[in-house]
């Protein structure tokens, strides 16, 4: 195989705020691997929580370049074992090249990948699509753009994020979901959890801190009144049992556990566990986000919005219009880069 990478900032159409921080700027990689004439593209995004940069996952990927263009790919999930070892750790990097071998794969077999995994494009649940913090004038002119969405996630984490939902729903019946990314306290999401209950909150995403004290997720477990998903408590395999004992479901990524090989044993997993399943995404081009995809037919619940989020996409693939999914006429995982930086 032969590695090509892209090193590409992506504006956003309006600043995003989450309780950590706000940027106005995406910097991502995305990788092709070119074998017998196709072409897989897989991506990665800088992300500060996770302590990825774009230069560090370049670095990664230029490490493992010399093992991986001596490579001919039969199987990704063989070769993500490899490829496992000789990142280091790096999930980021990892899951830009599983994808691109994914997608490298399917297309050698003209299939996408989810027909490889023996799934159908059936049951498919609808995203939702994130408001970001930001005054509430503000917060309600983003939602304007999205009156057409069934699903809504709400990014919390301030000191009103009650006025904010009770607000908002004034302005639409839209199904909620809130993000509090790791900014509460036990009492505080317990109490939320009873307010929210009463406007149409579906469930609440990562509460507490991943490293609160387990007396504090079961507690939360135990008393809130809305279902509560791991998002930075649950970020590789071995998490998901964990998670089983304190959340009543999670949400995968694939830059956070290493790619589609790794995300798919993570989903059986969490149906044996008789967890509710989600799987998110960054803020990311069309190519990390058709990847994730692939994923649907497993899932409970889908929150796939990264790439809506972006003034300029380079690349298509699978289709989100509205918070509903059309898949991609592409094989793979229904990826084309555009012409600008093919």
């Amino acid at each position: 195989m032969k590695l090509l990478i892209h090193i590409l900032d992506l504006p956003l159409k309006i600043p995003f705020t989450i309780s950590r921080g706000s940027f106005s700027v995406q910097k991502t990689v995305i990788v092709e691997l070119h074998q017998a004439g196709h072409i897989g593209y897989g991506e990665a995004t800088q992300h500060a929580y996770y302590q990825h940069s774009q230069e560090s996952i370049v670095t990664s990927l230029e490490k493992v370049r010399p093992f991986l263009e001596s490579c001919h790919l039969e199987s990704p999930e063989e070769l993500w074992q490899e490829l496992s070892h000789h990142s280091k750790g790096d999930t980021f990097a990892l899951s830009a090249l599983d994808q691109a071998t994914h997608d490298l794969a399917g297309k050698i077999a003209q299939r996408s990948v989810y027909e490889q995994h023996g799934l159908a494009w059936q049951n498919i649940p609808a995203s939702s699509v994130t408001l970001s913090i930001s005054s509430i004038p503000q917060m309600i002119e983003q939602l304007s753009l999205y009156q057409n969405w069934p699903v809504i996630k709400i990014k919390l984490g301030t000191g009103n994020d009650l006025e904010i939902v009770k607000v908002l729903r004034d302005h639409t019946n839209a199904v909620f979901r809130v993000d509090a990314n790791c900014a509460w306290t036990v009492s505080q999401t317990i109490q939320m959890s009873e307010r929210f209950n009463e406007l149409g909150v579906e469930f609440i995403e990562q509460p507490l801190p991943a490293h609160s004290p387990v007396k504090d997720h079961e507690t939360v477990f135990r008393e809130s009144a809305l279902p509560i998903i791991a998002d930075e408590s649950c970020v590789l395999e071995e998490d998901v049992v964990h998670c089983s004992r304190h959340f009543h479901g999670i949400n995968i990524k694939l830059c956070k556990c290493g790619g589609l090989t790794p995300a798919f044993r993570m989903l059986k997993k969490a149906k044996e566990l008789s967890l509710l399943t989600m799987a998110g995404c960054m803020i990311e081009s069309n190519v990390a986000i058709s990847a994730a995809a692939q994923l649907l037919p497993l899932l409970d619940y889908a929150d796939l919005d990264g790439d809506v989020l972006l003034a300029e996409n380079p690349a298509t693939g699978v289709e989100l219009k509205e918070g509903h999914f059309s898949p991609s006429k592409e094989f793979g995982c229904g990826t084309r880069l555009t012409e600008q930086i093919a």
